[in-house]
């Protein structure tokens, strides 16, 4: 029997864009697609990208580049073979991840913070060898 995964919700006003971000981004293969929601998936994690409320998402105005929303209480962090590949990646989806004047090493691990094309702030990782 399969377990379930860990996995995150990620709520997006424009549902397309954003997900097409972070499949890119962080080259996670599209699992289910629907109208109102688009599951990535790894071997062990699933990040679910769902559509916010018409209705609410028309009082949602994101600018252009977006501002970067610090003043949550949540910053997904994600694992990746190379975080210089993923800094190119962002900035031509329209997000970025900070320079690497920005980024830190604790227990053989590199980190470096980003923001998606919607402001949410997220966080990069490598293994340092």
């Amino acid at each position: 029997m399969n377990e379930p995964k860990s996995g995150a919700v990620l709520f997006a006003k424009q549902l397309e864009r954003l997900a097409g971000f972070y499949a890119q981004v962080l080259s996670m293969p599209v699992a289910h697609k629907a109208s109102d929601h688009v599951v990535l998936e790894t071997a062990s994690f699933e990040l679910v990208i769902h559509a916010i409320p018409e209705s609410i998402a028309a009082a949602i105005r994101i600018a252009d580049p977006p501002e970067v929303r610090e003043e949550t209480p949540i910053k997904l962090m994600f694992p990746v073979a190379s975080i210089d590949e993923v800094r190119a990646r962002a900035v031509s989806l329209g997000g970025r991840v900070w320079s690497r004047e920005k980024e830190w090493e604790a227990a053989g691990i590199r980190i470096c913070d980003g923001v998606d094309p919607e402001g949410n702030v997220f966080q990069v990782r490598q293994r340092v060898a």
